[in-house]
This record gives C-alpha cells, sequence and structure tokens, in this order.
C-alpha cells in the first residue's frame, strides 16, 4: 500500500457502488423476510455497512454513505416496505446512529491510516499532492452546473410529457442525464445528479405526488437501482478518465525517464548535469544535499530558487537527499524520485572515478618507487661499484701497475661514469616527463648537425652510419631533446647490432615524407640488424621500466623518454621491423616552414 492510499482511502469511485449494493442488500433481505428482520436489525446492518466503508474509503464518500444508509433505514425497517417515512421515532434515530457510525468510524480510519502511514517504506520524506484525477476542476464545475440546469429543465419536460411516458421511462432518461454530467464533471458532479434526480423521480414521478413516500415497493426498488446504477456508471466513467490522465503521465514520466538515461548514457553523468537535466525539463531550483554531522552540505545544485515556493525533500538514503522547489506539475513524485536516484547514483560514480584515478597514481607510483629501487639497486650500484674497484686499485701502493693497466682502469672508470650519468639523465628526463614540466623549445633544426652530437660518449660509436641525403629540410625541434632522442635510439641500435659484420652495422637515414602533406614531415630512421623486437612486445617497449629480458642493461628508460620527448616535439616515434631481420625506429617530425624567423638558427 503506497502512502497516498494509506493516507486518503479507497476512493470513492471504488467504495460508493459497493456500498450502494450492501445496502440494496439489506433492504432486499428486509423485505423478503416479511417482518422477521426487525427495524433494530436493519439499522445495525446498515450501521455495519455505513462504518465499514467509511473506515476505508476517503472522508468525502462519508455523506453519500450515511444519506443512502439513512434512506435505507427508513425504507425497509418494518411494513409496509418501500414507504419513507422521513419523520418520526425510527427516522430520528436513524440519522443519529448512521452519522455517529460514519464520523466516528470515518475519523477513526482516517487517524489508523496516517499512523500506518508513517511506517510505510517510502523514500520521500514529504509526499507531494496527488496528481489530478484526469477531470479538470473547470470540468467539475461545469457538470455541477449543467446538473444544476439540466436536471430541472428535463424535470419539467417530462412532467408536461408524463401522460405519454411511466417510470421507467423516466428513469431511462435521468440515467442519460447523469451518464452526460458524468462525461462532463466527473465523479462528484455525477453522484450528486443521480441523488438530485432520485428526489425529483421520487417528488414528481412516484405515487403519491408531490411527496417522498413510495407507494408501491417496486418503485423504491427502482429508485434504489437507479441510484445504484447511476453511481456505479460515474465510477466507470471517472475511472477510465483517471487510468487515461495515469497514461498520460506515465507516458511523459517515460519520457523524462528517457532523456535523461541518454544524457546519462551520452557521458553527462555527473550530479550538476543530473540537476540540470532536472531544472532544464520541468523548471523550478534543485539542490543534492549531504548530511555531514547534524548539517546538510549542498553538494550541486542547479536552477534559481525561490523563496516563496514550498521545498520537498527527497531521502534516498541517510545521508543523501535532493530537495526541490518550484517544479511544474509534470514532476511528479516517481519522477522526482528517479531523478534523485539517478543524481545520487551520479554522485557515486563520480567519487569512484576519483577514487579510481587516485588508486591508478598511487599504483603507478608505486611501480615507479619499486622500479627505482630495483634500478639502484642493480643497474646504478653495478657502474658505482666498477668505478670504486678501479680508483681503489689505481690507490693501491703495494701493487706496480703498468701502464697498459692504467690505462685499463681509466677506460673502465670512464666507461661506467659515462654509464652512469646516461642513467642518471634519462631518470631526470622521465621525472621532467612526469611532472609535466617539459617546456620544449622548437626552432629549425638540422638532422646532420645533432647527430653526431649524440653519438659521443657511447661504445661503437664510429660503427653508426649516419646518412643524410642533401637538400634534406630542417625539422622543427628542440635540438637539446632531439639529440637525446637519438642518443637513446643509437644507444639501442649499437647494443643489438651485430659487431663484426660491417654489412649489418646500425645506421640513422633521413629522407622527407612522401607527398604534399602541408605542412611537410621528415622521417628519420635508425636501422640495426640484431634479433629484433616480437610484433606484441613493440608498444610495451616505449613504457617506463620495461625490458624485454634482464640481461640488458639499463633501467629500462630509454625508449619511453625518446616517445615523451618525440611527441612533446610534435612527433611521433614507432618501432618497425627491419628487412632481413632487426629492428628499425621510425622517427617523424614536421619539416620547419619557410616562414620561421631566420634568426632562430639551426641547432648548434
Amino acid at each position: 500500500m503506497t502512502k497516498d492510499l494509506a493516507r486518503s482511502g479507497f476512493p470513492a469511485p471504488y467504495a460508493l457502488p459497493v456500498a450502494f449494493a450492501a445496502l440494496f442488500a439489506v433492504g432486499t433481505v428486509a423485505a423478503g423476510l416479511h417482518g422477521r428482520f426487525p427495524a433494530t436489525g436493519v439499522l445495525v446492518a446498515c450501521a455495519v455497512v455505513v462504518a465499514a466503508t467509511s473506515a476505508t474509503s476517503e472522508i468525502l464518500a462519508l455523506v453519500p454513505l450515511a444519506v443512502i444508509g439513512w434512506l435505507t433505514v427508513i425504507g425497509f425497517s418494518r411494513p409496509p416496505y418501500a414507504h419513507l417515512r422521513p419523520t418520526g421515532a425510527v427516522a430520528g434515530q436513524a440519522a443519529i446512529a448512521l452519522a455517529a457510525a460514519a464520523l466516528g468510524a470515518g475519523g477513526a480510519g482516517l487517524v489508523f491510516r496516517y499512523c500506518a502511514a508513517r511506517f510505510t517504506l517510502e523514500a520521500v520524506e514529504e509526499s507531494r499532492q496527488a496528481p489530478p484525477d484526469g477531470i479538470s476542476r473547470r470540468r467539475q464545475l461545469a457538470g455541477v452546473a449543467l446538473a444544476a440546469a439540466g436536471l430541472p429543465a428535463l424535470t419539467a419536460l417530462l412532467a408536461a410529457q408524463r401522460q405519454h411516458l411511466n417510470l421507467s421511462d423516466d428513469l431511462l432518461l435521468y440515467l442519460v442525464a447523469v451518464v452526460a454530467i458524468t462525461i462532463v464533471g466527473g465523479f462528484w458532479p455525477a453522484v450528486l445528479a443521480a441523488v438530485a434526480a432520485c428526489l425529483l423521480l421520487n417528488w414528481y414521478f412516484t405515487e403519491p405526488l408531490h411527496t417522498f413516500t413510495i407507494g408501491e415497493p417496486k418503485n423504491l426498488l427502482a429508485l434504489v437501482l437507479f441510484v445504484t446504477v447511476a453511481v456505479a456508471v460515474s465510477s466507470f466513467v471517472h475511472l477510465s478518465a483517471h487510468r487515461q490522465a495515469q497514461a498520460a503521465r506515465s507516458a511523459k514520466e517515460t519520457a523524462s525517464l528517457l532523456a535523461l538515461a541518454q544524457t546519462v548514457l551520452g557521458g553527462a553523468d555527473t550530479p550538476a548535469d543530473v540537476l540540470d537535466h532536472l531544472t532544464g525539463t520541468h523548471g523550478g531550483h534543485a539542490e543534492l544535499l549531504e548530511r555531514s554531522g547534524a548539517r546538510w552540505i549542498k553538494v550541486a545544485e542547479s536552477g534559481t530558487a525561490d523563496p516563496a515556493a514550498p521545498r520537498i525533500r527527497f531521502e534516498v538514503r541517510p545521508d543523501l537527499a535532493l530537495e526541490v522547489s518550484g517544479q511544474r506539475s509534470s514532476a511528479t513524485t516517481s519522477l522526482l524520485a528517479g531523478f534523485t536516484a539517478q543524481a545520487v547514483a551520479a554522485l557515486d560514480r563520480a567519487r569512484l572515478r576519483t577514487q579510481a584515478a587516485q588508486a591508478e597514481a598511487l599504483a603507478e607510483g608505486n611501480r615507479m618507487r619499486t622500479a627505482l629501487l630495483a634500478a639502484v639497486s642493480h643497474d646504478l650500484r653495478t657502474p658505482l661499484a666498477s668505478i670504486k674497484a678501479s680508483v681503489s686499485s689505481l690507490r693501491q701502493t703495494d701493487v706496480a701497475w703498468t701502464a697498459e693497466d692504467e690505462a685499463d682502469l681509466l677506460a673502465t672508470v670512464e666507461e661506467n661514469a659515462d654509464r652512469l650519468d646516461a642513467l642518471i639523465g634519462n631518470l631526470l628526463d622521465m621525472s621532467r616527463l612526469q611532472t609535466g614540466s617539459l617546456a620544449p623549445f622548437l626552432r629549425p633544426t638540422a638532422v646532420d648537425e645533432v647527430a653526431p652530437i649524440a653519438l659521443r660518449g657511447l661504445d661503437d660509436a664510429d660503427l653508426m652510419q649516419i646518412v643524410v641525403p642533401e637538400g634534406l629540410p630542417l625539422v622543427k625541434a628542440d635540438p637539446g631533446l632531439l639529440e637525446r632522442v637519438l642518443a637513446n635510439l643509437f644507444s639501442n641500435a649499437l647494443r643489438h647490432s651485430p659487431p663484426d659484420d660491417p654489412a649489418e652495422y646500425p645506421a640513422l637515414v633521413a629522407r622527407e615524407a612522401p607527398g604534399d602533406g602541408d605542412p611537410g614531415r621528415v622521417i628519420i630512421e635508425v636501422v640495426d640488424h640484431g634479433p629484433g623486437v616480437p610484433r606484441e612486445a613493440r608498444e610495451q617497449i616505449f613504457e617506463p621500466f620495461q625490458r624485454l629480458d634482464d640481461r640488458t642493461p639499463g633501467v629500462g628508460l630509454g625508449l619511453s623518454v625518446a616517445k615523451g620527448f618525440t611527441e612533446a616535439m610534435g612527433g611521433t616515434i614507432e618501432a618497425v621491423e627491419t628487412p632481413h631481420g632487426g629492428l628499425t625506429m621510425r622517427l617523424t617530425l614536421l619539416a620547419a616552414t619557410s616562414d620561421v624567423p631566420a634568426a632562430l638558427g639551426a641547432a648548434p
């Protein structure tokens, strides 16, 4: 049972036809028993029906229930049946008893429903007013006006034609009028019209005329059936209009929620985006609140707040709530509850993304620290140990070193110092890339001037062949960064190339990219004929601290630094297979355009 039903009870269009049928059954049983059903029993039975219906139905049904129950008591309390006796002791006692039953049971039911609704599981803290039942206030007033004008006019017309019509004709014509009033004004104008039509039929068309006494039981039966049928037809018309209005509201809610889902799936899935969709579609102001201790903190908001508009709060969880105000009538309770759930889910997703990013950053930091520790423990300590051993040997006074031995020891010191310098340089370069502090100064640079500088300090540098054609355009690059890129590529190529076959010595080959692209591009390839790299590992080798095997010296930063520097200069780098075996690192840079100021010069 929803909270609205728990507070208001069953609608009158459901309750009144059932109660009228029950009261009609009581009268029928009393008449059929021919006095064996005493007047007190009729009164008690009618009071039970009125009390039970009043306790479970909405408050507006009390008056029709009490009136019909009273008419049943005064018409079927004692023989002759079907004679209305609106005066006398029985009528007074019945009026008091039924009024007490209706008011007492109705009040008790209202209190019980209100208390029960407080324990109903509901996400909404304050229930919104239920939408209209499909019949507007204007139509209800039009129905009342039609009943006030149409029923007297119909009565006058039927009274003028009394000699040509019987009571059955009159009943059917009044029933048509009640149905018309129902279609125009809905349920309550129809109930009013049915009771008024019953009284008019009793006064003008049932014997004796111009009294509320009914001479023949069959006429009373006809009038009771008329009221019951009129109310039942009114109920069906009312329920049809109500369901039609519900279907229209459901269609609008579905369209609104579908638009919201499309917005969220389209990437706009922050709490602010959800609230913007709510206020943009249904107007008003919305705030997503989060409880912090004893206070509510605003997380996101949208729309313009109206201080005079009532605020409604929807609590999805004890710590999260959506507060809205000023929305149009299209924003129903279920729709706002859906927006509340989406806003809370969006907040959870945003926080999960933040936590995932933080966890990823922490994991990356831990991986970097682990790799650095491994580098310090092995790759950095190894050259330091070699330098220490060589220097310690040279400082020994009890050993007479030949000139050749001293030269070898000094060469070992120099080689390991250069290796240590390259390792530390790569670490520092990677630190600049990771922190985003790299700011390249791009200018026209000659490849054939930077390449020889990049070979300085490398072992077997004389094996590297540099092939740069005449007329090769200058490249737009930072000379210092380009030198570091080529030095790392040269180091890898020299390390993996066979040293004994001149045909397989590594080489740098530069050429202008084919095509008439604007701007032009220059391709620099560093080619080796070593073991090569498997296709599936060619992207992995550009990641920091990645080495294909433990026998490869270094900390695995050379290619990562080369990739970062190349991309910082607006270029690309990729690993491709060398024909007949080996690996080629293909570096693509923008060619320097002619409008670059010549004062910048070429690379030093």
